[in-house]
């Protein structure tokens, strides 16, 4: 495991591109049930779009938690990480008013970098992985 760190990591070739700052990125699942038909209401396309206008979108395959489509993972920037910052889960994001809290989070810098908005606080889920079983 490499080394932590011992000073600020800010301008280290970790946190910085030749743009800038390393940004938060977003993951959305856009597989068997998000984005999808299933998902009645919700203009997908627009609003991976939205996203993407705020930070780098990847689109991902199935993310194993159907039950909460549509998911939407903040991942942190590399300043965020170096502050302890973890990937950020939500599920049911199917209002555009979410996705703009969304984005206006990752404009700010995302986990570890600007404060979660309380909104979303009601669509954090726990990713698959940390489940515990029953």
């Amino acid at each position: 495991m490499p080394a932590t760190p011992t000073g600020p990591t800010t301008d280290d070739a970790r946190t910085r591109t030749a743009a800038g700052p390393v940004p938060c990125r977003i993951v959305v699942c856009r597989d068997c049930c998000c984005g999808s038909p299933k998902v009645t209401g919700v203009d997908h396309a627009a609003q991976t779009e939205r996203l993407r206008a705020a930070a780098p979108v990847r689109v991902s395959d199935c993310l194993d938690v159907c039950e909460h489509a549509n998911v939407i993972v903040v991942q942190p920037s590399a300043e965020g990480r170096a502050a302890g910052a973890r990937p950020v889960w939500l599920g049911l994001v199917n209002d555009p008013d979410a996705t703009e809290d969304i984005a206006a989070w990752a404009r700010a810098g995302g986990p570890g970098v600007a404060p979660r908005p309380d909104i979303l606080d009601l669509y954090a889920i726990t990713p698959p992985r940390r489940r515990t079983a029953s």
